[in-house]
């Protein structure tokens, strides 16, 4: 349903993407009149999935983006993996709608624009965070102590798995616990030969399929993938979790749900007499309109950046520095993945190829730094994904040659496969890192630009020393025949996993929100985007944000029907 005139719901959320999804079908199905407020413009299922089986041959400059005319309004969004000639129109407008950053410290905020989010090019990948994860920040004295542990999520985790559709192979690892899984998508040659000899060569790592929320069986009227390939134009068939496949259409459903594209937040307004949430402002993106909407509950789900800014822009005079901020916690600890790619080259199993695309790499959990292992010079750990691919004609645009010969050599696959290694490392908490609202510089709405200043630390390059050297051994145990590796680590945002800046915590001295995802300062306000995040440990951590979304909406609704909220 899209927006109607009614100004008063029982619950608004911001933001339409993984979280706000989430909060939408929960508040929803749970009886609440629900609003659901999103900047970007309205995106429908399928019907906006441009080219989404088009041959790359037919699709102007071969599906790659047209970097020339891009690089002025999309300069950050063109450097996503995800950003092509035909997902464009997903992204921000990065001159529309800019951000700051210092001149010695590049951040790339990589931003969807319209209803669904970033659900729509996300890479899927869907791991659980573990007991250790939760502990962490207590142990090792970094960081506020997450208010919760790995079994207060663990059902929690398991609800949001079952609706998603994950697909994975159980393994029975304390580092990466398993999930409700659908069957695993099968390895190549290659990935087989490769896990038995990593196996025999280094014991101590698990080689395992992605884990990855894309459909290997048919769930809720929503297909088993079937191999195309360019996800991130979207699935109309609905086999990868999306807001558009899953949560809205579930939140439509219960005839519960208002929908509004084109509504930029500006600011919640505040009343000191109930200590709550009064209004949440808005402009309309179209018509400048400034509208007030009201309700018991607010939910801001408009990704970890996006929320923190309007809880910075939400000032008065109880709450100068921002709403919820008698922490001063606000905007700091900002976290991101550090990522380094590695490249092995393999003579092995040429006599296979592989049939289709399939949408997932495999994955090596965590497997340095864990309890009872030999520590190293650094704190925390990394994960690996990993892609294996047989180089085809996509591949061999630069190759020498002209005529019949160059045609010919073109059908044939490359003799090696290449095994890339997307090496994910965690990042400490830092209060260092943060995000503020900008002193002089607004957008077109006339809101306070966010200026983000972020830095990797010692810890995370002592560790990128080691995930180098980690790469050569793993080539090596693997057999590959040659190998490219490096300690450069990826620029701030650019690995996508941004989070921190209204983190939960056990004391409000020292944190934004509760063990609730629930603001310590005004009891109606509740948070279960990115930006709650305590730590950010190595894993993707969507997944994380599914279950804590889910189990705050059931808090919230417990809470409005005792007459606390």
């Amino acid at each position: 349903m899209i927006a109607d005139q009614n100004k008063k719901y029982d619950a608004i959320v911001v933001g339409s993407g993984i979280t706000g999804g989430w909060a939408a079908k929960e508040l929803t199905e749970k009886g609440l009149k629900v609003l659901v407020l999103e900047r970007g413009r309205d995106i429908q299922h399928g019907l906006d999935y441009v080219g989404e089986h088009t041959p790359p041959w037919k699709v102007p400059f071969g599906d790659k983006a047209d970097r020339s005319s891009d690089q002025s309004e999309y300069p950050v969004q063109s450097k996503c993996y995800a950003f092509d000639a035909t997902t464009k129109h997903f992204f921000n407008n990065d001159h529309k709608n800019p951000y700051q950053y210092p001149e010695d410290k590049p951040f790339s905020w990589i931003r969807a624009d319209g209803v669904g989010g970033r659900s729509l090019i996300w890479g899927r990948q869907s791991y659980r965070f573990s007991a250790q994860d939760f502990e962490a920040n207590a142990e090792d004295g970094h960081g506020a102590d997450w208010p919760i542990r790995y079994d207060d999520l663990k059902d929690w985790y398991s609800y949001v798995e079952l609706f998603a559709g994950i697909s994975g192979q159980a393994e029975g690892l304390d580092e990466l616990p398993d999930s409700e899984f659908q069957k695993p998508m099968p390895m190549y040659a290659l990935e087989k030969t490769i896990k038995a000899r990593l196996k025999e060569n280094m014991p101590e790592l698990t080689m395992t399929m992605g884990r990855t929320a894309i459909l290997t069986e048919h769930l809720n009227g929503r297909a088993a993938c079937h191999y195309c390939g360019p996800c991130p134009r979207g699935c109309s068939t609905g086999s990868y979790f999306s807001s558009q496949s899953s949560t809205l259409p579930a939140a439509r459903a219960t005839g519960n749900m208002t929908l509004r594209p084109n509504s930029v937040v500006e600011r919640l307004e505040y009343d000191p007499k109930s200590n709550r949430v009064s209004g949440v402002r808005v402009i309309d993106a179209e018509t400048r309109e400034v509208i007030t909407f009201q309700a018991r509950v607010v939910f801001l789900c408009a990704s970890t950046l996006g929320s923190t800014q309007i809880l910075l822009n939400s000032q008065s005079a109880y709450f100068p520095d921002g709403l919820g901020n008698s922490s001063g916690t606000l905007g700091h600890y900002l976290m991101d993945h550090i990522k380094i790619q590695h490249v092995g080259i393999f003579a092995d199993r040429l006599d296979h190829y592989y049939e289709g695309f399939r949408p997932t790499g495999t994955y090596i959990p965590r497997y340095k730094n864990l309890p009872g292992a030999k520590g190293e010079s650094y704190l925390r750990g990394f994960g690996i994904q990993a892609d294996a691919v047989r180089p085809d004609w996509r591949f061999q645009f630069n190759q020498k040659g002209f005529g019949a010969g160059l045609k010919d050599s073109l059908r044939k696959p490359s003799p090696y496969w290449v095994w890339n290694l997307g090496i994910f490392g965690e990042t400490l908490p830092d209060h260092r890192n943060k995000v503020t609202l900008h002193e002089s510089k607004v957008d077109r709405f006339g809101i306070p630009q966010l200026h983000i200043d972020m830095a990797y630390g010692d810890n995370e390059h002592r560790m990128a020393r080691d995930i180098e050297q980690s790469a050569v051994d793993i080539f090596r145990a693997a057999g590959a025949v040659y190998m490219m590796t490096n300690t450069e680590l990826s620029v701030p945002g650019h690995t996508i996993h941004e989070m921190g800046t209204a983190r939960m915590g056990k004391d409000p001295n020292t944190s934004v929100l509760n063990g609730w995802n629930q603001s310590h300062d005004v009891p109606n306000l509740f948070v279960t985007d990115g930006a709650c995040m305590a730590s950010s440990s190595c894993v993707n951590p969507s997944l994380t944000y599914m279950a804590l979304t889910a189990r705050a909406c059931d808090y919230a609704v417990k809470q409005i029907k005792a007459g606390v909220i």
